[in-house]
């Protein structure tokens, strides 16, 4: 996020949640963003392709059709340019590029951004004005972004509404994703993505890369290295032969499960370090118990670049023991075995962590964006967001203010493409999936909490009046859903949350988790697979043979 959730939910003239269950997946920034709207009269302006909890309290909702979001922003871009309600100072000042913007979001006009996204004319031309008109204003986005082949287009596209109308490095503005796990920002801030290193320092730049094998004391690899499902790709083709999974169950959260299980069930050797036995868990040749938070110490960085601390509350119970433990022993026991190639024998040798703070010490000195994040801050109280270069910066709230990290702000166009797969004769549906309230994730916790399990004990799948009816699916009926790649049965919701042609499941149940259906397709940048939307056919599930 460039902005604190603070500063938005009090700042913010006008909210704008695009591809973000809110409501739902952070619940407390939704209770916040709703206070904001009842309280300082903030204007809030919700798109998604199903009517989510949120757009209820809404000044304006645009149901949008799945897939078409660079269409609805370059079409609200077109009305803002043509009115002259875009920031020409800002523009002028700090980006370059916008003339190329310009004239591609020329072509999107409402009528036409209308008859790609399925929202009316009267709805985008409001939409536009709400939000000229309540600046400073934000922009939150989530998964419902980032997980389609044109993930990538899709952030380019939200980053340039908010320049357009001047919304960066000002309180209340920005364009902020709200994160789909606890600690993922921690986790891709320190290295857990295969094209950089800690701190997002390229892993292809020769300087950084010889920083970091100065530091480490070993040769480091040059390339840029697979994301997870690049890797079960590679594994199904025999090309990696060892996976080592930690806290992570592919078999629930990746797409395409059958082809998941197939590329698991094939590696040579397969590792689990979780703090149950998850459903990856079964098919692994050893499992590691691992410690859940409040068996150790350490750090979380949520959404809004906080560096929060996490303190041991409890021993480990039973045999499980912290991360660092477990990967610190294996080190050792690596060179113990001799397989250890000689010219890394002394960083393993000198591989003793410890304690979390001796990890800290070690990013401190080569994280510049965590340079000045040390544990006697966070201790101490202090409240740091980064980039925290040095031990005395006070840390920052808001990102690119008076100028952008890359000097000027750059304009990037982006033309709609439909998704990778859309319905046909044989599969006339679309797919989207998400999480519910009660759930998170693959659910190796929530499906372990009676009270939660009792409120959502088991798979639904919305779908509409109208669709339901035509096939004869009445409300909590079992019914199948079918793609290219798999097929489900769950219960159904019959709801007008959903349009018709259109149907949501959830992947917290294995058994009926709706990444047996969704498409592996991936982002040609970011390589994100395209999980939000494909195509399926539904059909009732009779008594007998759901029995």
């Amino acid at each position: 996020m460039t902005n604190s959730i603070r500063d938005i939910t009090e700042e913010s003239n006008c909210i704008f949640i695009i591809g973000s269950n809110t409501t739902e997946q952070h619940p407390v920034i939704g209770v916040r963003i709703r206070a904001a709207k009842r309280q300082r009269g903030a204007k809030l302006i919700v798109a998604d392709p199903r009517r989510i909890d949120i757009a209820d309290y809404a000044d304006l909702y645009l149901q949008h059709e799945p897939g078409t979001d660079i269409a609805l922003l370059n079409g609200l871009m077109h009305i803002i340019i043509r009115e002259g309600w875009y920031d020409e100072a800002f523009i002028a000042e700090r980006t370059e590029g916008f003339e190329a913007l310009k004239e591609t979001v020329s072509a999107y006009t409402p009528e036409r951004t209308s008859e790609i996204t399925g929202v009316p004319v009267r709805d985008i031309e409001k939409a536009a004005r709400m939000m000229a008109e309540n600046r400073p204003g934000a922009l939150l986005y989530a998964m419902g972004i980032t997980q389609h082949t044109v993930g990538v287009g899709n952030v380019m596209s939200c980053a340039n509404l908010q320049m357009v109308l001047g919304n960066m490095g000002v309180p209340g503005g920005g364009v902020n994703p709200l994160r789909g796990q606890n600690n993922v920002q921690g986790a891709c801030d320190l290295g857990s993505l295969p094209n950089v290193y800690p701190g997002y320092q390229a892993v292809t730049d020769p300087a950084i890369q010889d920083k970091f094998e100065q530091a480490w004391g070993v040769p480091l690899a040059k390339e840029v290295g697979l994301t997870v499902t690049e890797m079960l790709d590679a594994a199904d083709a025999g090309q990696v032969r060892c996976l080592y999974v930690i806290g992570e169950n592919p078999m629930t959260s990746d797409p395409d499960l059958n082809h998941v299980r197939q590329a698991l069930e094939g590696t040579e050797f397969l590792v689990l370090q979780d703090l149950f036995l998850t459903e990856t868990g079964h098919l692994a040749d050893v499992v590691l118990p691992a410690c859940s938070f409040a068996e150790k110490d350490g750090t979380f960085t949520n959404s809004e670049r906080r560096v929060q601390r996490v303190r041991k509350a409890i021993e480990p119970v039973g045999e499980s023991r912290d991360d660092i433990w477990i990967v610190t022993q294996l080190a050792h026991r690596l060179l113990d075995l001799g397989v250890v190639n000689p010219r890394q024998e002394a960083r393993y040798a000198a591989w003793d962590y410890g304690a979390a703070a001796d990890v800290m010490a070690e990013v401190n000195a080569l994280t510049p964006i965590y340079g000045g994040i040390t544990y006697e801050r966070l201790n101490n109280g202090e409240q740091l967001q980064w980039p925290v270069p040095t031990t005395d910066h006070a840390g920052t709230p808001i990102l690119h203010v008076g100028r952008f990290s890359r000097g000027v702000g750059h304009f990037e166009p982006v033309e709609h493409a439909p998704p990778d797969e859309l319905p046909d004769e044989e599969y006339p549906l679309m797919l989207t999936n998400g999480r519910v309230l009660y759930h998170w994730h693959g659910g190796e916790m929530t499906r372990r909490a009676r009270g939660l399990k009792a409120m959502y004990p088991e798979a639904e799948v919305q779908i509409s009046p109208a669709d339901a009816e035509d096939r004869g699916i009445g409300d909590g009926e079992m019914m199948r859903v079918a793609s290219r790649r798999g097929e489900i049965v769950a219960k159904a919701q019959v709801t007008d949350r959903v349009p018709a042609g259109l149907i949501f499941a959830t992947f917290h149940y294995p058994d009926s988790a709706v990444n047996f259906l969704t498409n592996p397709a991936l982002d040609p940048v970011a390589k994100i697979p395209e999980y939000k939307v494909c195509a399926v056919k539904v059909e009732a599930v009779d008594g007998h043979e759901e029995g």
